[in-house]
């Protein structure tokens, strides 16, 4: 049975111990699938691509709490009232 991979690269573990700076470079940017017997145990994501993902995923709760609230009585507030 084989494991989808989610990336387009992949690298064995062997690789990684080896050069782990060459394992993430060859992604060119995008995630690294880490190969062990041919199977994917873990993804190797560069900071940026990581830290987009933070956002995005904060992104996601944002909008769920703000559909939460859209169906809340509104209260109307004048900017000279604090």
């Amino acid at each position: 049975m084989t494991n989808q991979t989610f990336s387009k690269v992949a690298v064995s573990i062997s690789e990684l111990k080896k050069n782990p700076m060459a394992a993430v470079a060859s992604g060119k940017g995008f995630p690294v699938a880490v190969l062990n017997r041919n199977n994917p145990v873990f993804y190797c994501v560069p900071a940026a691509v990581y830290e987009a993902l933070l956002d995005i995923l904060d992104d996601r709760e944002l909008i769920a709490v703000v559909s939460e609230r859209s169906a809340e009585p509104s209260i109307r507030v004048g900017l000279n009232e604090f």
